[in-house]
């Protein structure tokens, strides 16, 4: 297959969420057919509802300082999916990412011919194979997987690795997950199995004490939040300078690659991966935990393009992601502030909405080219709230003309910021790229 027949192909077996079959099965079965690539190289996996992508970066960037051939293996991605696989620092090509896919097709539709599957792998499924396999290509020495949804069911749980990590668990995805903290910790917790390292953030006591369960099942003592972190101060973009303690270490006045004050645990969390991966043998340093955090980046998540006005772009897809960017434009962000905010239909929009719209002084509400995308007007109307704050809202049919009237009614000293769905801001950047709206906005390169 060319790259394009890869994409269709991929694309043709539904909508990566709304036809998710969460199990272990299938990718199983699957990595099996391929002559499980996974076995060649250890993998650290990152679950948890917000911060995971985040650290899963950071660690990698760690890795990478340390001289270690790394892959990443992240979602979802905002323009092309050759963003989620990384090699080196470097995406996967479009001809290596058809050359795996060929195969993982290949290997998926014998095990459907053979009769020892009843439906071909998921979207998510054959994807996580293709990085497992592009990994072996690459001849990593060690892979970092962001969990896709949960944990206990998720494909990238397939790949048995030494190392799993739990960032902060709230709300979100309980259609799948369940509708209570505890049943959530539940799923996400279930990457954790014998003989792991388990490195924990902060939690809510309620998940706190079903992970503390999981690794008594499974006899492990989780290093449980150990590190302390010690702001020194803040850049004026909002990028935080820490020092961090470990029971190992101590690494002084860090300037975090990423912004917001959130990502203070994210790195924290990803200092003690490292570590973790140093206690099993690998050659991890003090100044390479310094320069992976300081230089890592990761698109779509407080990222900033100047301009006249310039523009914020930030996930915030749930209520504590929401709150996490809400935090920041209130210490970092002066107005004038124009959000613009688009949102899936199974996502709490009410409380997302309720967060972040008083901050600004202008809401443009817009529908992604989404299936799961709620429309501007059943955002409107998701709570008697926004109804009455319809004053300061302008509905956009189309994310196009979103980003069209954003600038237009944001004076130049003022800041667009998108928010609400990482597909919304995928599509606008892919619009702001390949059709110069940036000219019309004022934006600079990036």
């Amino acid at each position: 297959m060319r790259f394009d027949e890869a994409n269709a192909y991929l694309l043709g077996l539904g909508h990566e969420t709304l036809a998710i079959k969460l199990g272990l099965r299938n990718i199983k079965l699957l990595l099996d057919a391929l002559g499980n690539p996974h076995y060649a190289y250890p993998s650290v996996q990152i679950a948890g509802t917000n911060g995971k992508g985040s650290t899963a970066v950071m660690l990698e960037s760690i890795c990478r300082a340390a001289g270690l051939r790394t892959g990443l293996y992240t979602s979802p991605h905002l323009v092309s999916i050759v963003e989620r696989l990384r090699s080196s620092g470097e995406q996967i090509s479009q001809s290596q990412f058809a050359a795996c896919a060929s195969e993982v097709r290949e290997a998926a539709e014998g095990l459907l011919h053979r009769g020892h599957i009843a439906a071909l792998p998921t979207f998510f499924e054959q994807l996580t194979a293709i990085a497992l396999l592009f990994f072996n290509k690459a001849g990593v020495e060690l892979s970092v997987l962001e969990t896709g949804l949960g944990g206990r069911l998720d494909a990238t749980t397939a790949a048995g690795s030494v190392v799993v990590g739990l960032t902060p668990i709230a709300f979100d995805h309980e259609d799948y997950l369940g509708h209570s903290i505890e049943s959530i910790a539940a799923e996400k917790a279930g990457i954790i199995r014998p003989d792991v390292s388990v490195v924990v953030g902060p939690q809510l006591p309620k998940a706190q004490r079903v992970i503390e369960q999981r690794c008594a099942e499974c006899g492990i003592q989780p290093h449980l939040n150990e590190g302390t972190a010690i702001t020194e101060g803040a850049a004026s973009d909002g990028r935080f300078r820490v020092s961090f303690e470990t029971t190992q270490d101590r690494y002084e006045n860090v300037l975090l690659g990423l912004r917001g004050r959130h990502q203070i645990a994210n790195a924290s969390l990803a200092i003690q991966l490292a570590e973790s991966l140093r206690d099993i043998g690998f050659s991890i340093d003090a100044s390479a935990m310094v320069t992976g955090i300081e230089n890592v980046n990761h698109p779509g998540r407080l990222e900033f393009w100047p301009g006249s006005p310039g523009f914020l772009f930030d996930g915030a897809h749930n209520p504590a992601g929401a709150m996490a960017l809400r935090e920041y434009l209130n210490e970092f962000v002066k107005p004038p502030l124009t959000l613009v905010f688009g949102a899936m239909r199974d996502k709490n929009i009410a409380a997302i909405a309720q967060i972040l719209f008083p901050a600004a002084d202008r809401v443009v509400l817009t529908r992604p080219a989404n299936p799961r995308a709620a429309s501007g007007e059943e955002i409107l109307n998701s709570s008697v709230s926004l109804r009455c704050a319809a004053e300061k809202i302008i509905l956009a049919a189309t994310v196009p003309e979103a980003i069209q009237i954003a600038p237009e009614i944001t004076p130049v000293n003022g800041l667009v910021c998108v928010c609400g769905s990482l597909y919304l801001i995928g599509e606008i950047q892919a619009i702001i790229d390949h059709h110069s709206v940036s000219c019309s906005a004022g934006l600079h390169a990036k």
